[in-house]
């Protein structure tokens, strides 16, 4: 009789702990349920980033850097973008010149995104549409150059292929900041020839620099030269005037050393006894030179009166007696008169 209501009270323990069992399940259900929500709820976009929602697919805003709140299950991030600046690798590609040349040309893509729902919305992939249009312009501008004028209009093409990537990416709401060719790689036959011709060039150029240098070491020895020979002329110029000046100085003090000589000759011949000193000496020079010309010649002229040396000289004396006495005034006068100037060089 006791067991019946103890088994009676088993289903309700069983139905008990089942129904405790459902309430935990439950909760973790909505805890979890809640943590979802909150994912979903709160989004924290990081900077220089933009995300593009859509409500029920459809484009809804675009989310700047911050903390947001969306709308669970309705709301959802459809695109993530970096508003950073972006490089981005060209393949390399085979691109034929003017001269009908192939050479291998790769290059970097610079970019920007500037509208994040013309980013997500205008074009499905602008990685791969922006490298394609980077080929494509290169390969036009390529074909309008000649191998050796790749090398030189680097800066010429990439502002030509900026300008056509900026143009087309208006609409994909990138902003393409900068393009650089990175490699020209012609072939290598190409590159043999390129490479003796900059050794003829560099031949070239040396033999130039040498014929220059040697060019101007015989200017340099030539204006030497005629340096040289200005200095010794004016040297010899200036030698010749001062010998000039010497021998004028000279002979105008021999001309007035024998005026005064003259003058003195003639004050003595004028004095006392004067007369006979001039016959004396006569006499004595006329013997002298007479005994000099047995000595110079073999052929001698003997004057017809050669023992009338005492003729010679009275001779001599009547011709100075003949001259007049001059007058005390005129003396004077012929002391005053000075021989005539030398003209100077």
């Amino acid at each position: 009789m006791q067991l019946i209501p103890l088994l009676s009270t088993v289903p309700s323990l069983f139905l008990a702990e089942a129904g405790l069992g459902i309430g935990v399940f439950v909760s973790i259900g909505l805890i979890v349920l809640a943590i979802v929500a909150l994912v979903k709820t709160a989004k924290i976009v990081p900077q220089r980033q933009a995300f593009v929602i859509e409500r029920l697919g459809k484009y809804h805003r675009t989310l700047d850097a911050g903390f947001h709140i969306l709308i669970p299950f309705i709301d959802r991030v459809a695109y993530r973008h970096s508003l950073k600046e972006m490089a981005m690798d060209v393949p390399p590609q085979m691109c034929i010149t003017k001269d009908n040349i192939a050479i291998e040309i790769d290059g970097i893509l610079y970019m920007q995104v500037l509208d994040a729902k013309l980013a997500s919305y205008g074009i499905e992939n602008y990685y791969y549409a922006a490298s394609q249009l980077a080929q494509t312009t290169l390969r036009s501008e390529i074909g309008k150059l000649e191998l050796d004028k790749t090398f030189e209009e680097r800066d010429t093409m990439n502002a030509r292929v900026i300008a056509a990537l900026d143009k087309a990416s208006e609409s994909w709401g990138l902003k393409i900041t900068r393009y650089e060719i990175a490699n020209i790689k012609p072939p290598q036959s190409v590159q043999d020839a390129l490479e003796k011709q900059m050794r003829a060039e560099r031949e070239r150029r040396s033999q130039i620099a040498l014929s220059e240098g040697t060019r101007e070491a015989q200017i340099n020895v030539a204006e030497g030269q005629k340096q040289d020979t200005i200095k010794n002329s004016e040297a010899l110029k200036q030698k010749q005037i001062n010998e000039a000046e010497g021998k004028a100085r000279e002979i105008e003090l021999l001309a007035g050393a024998t005026a005064s000589g003259i003058r003195q000759i003639a004050d003595a011949i004028m004095q006392p006894g004067g007369k006979e000193a001039v016959n004396l000496r006569v006499a004595e020079q006329y013997v002298i030179q007479f005994g000099k010309l047995a000595k110079t010649n073999n052929t001698m002229i003997i004057p017809s009166n050669l023992s009338d040396i005492g003729g010679t000289v009275a001779g001599l004396s009547r011709v100075l007696d003949s001259i007049k006495v001059p007058t005390d005034a005129a003396t004077q006068a012929l002391a005053q008169v000075s021989p005539p100037p030398v003209p100077r060089i």
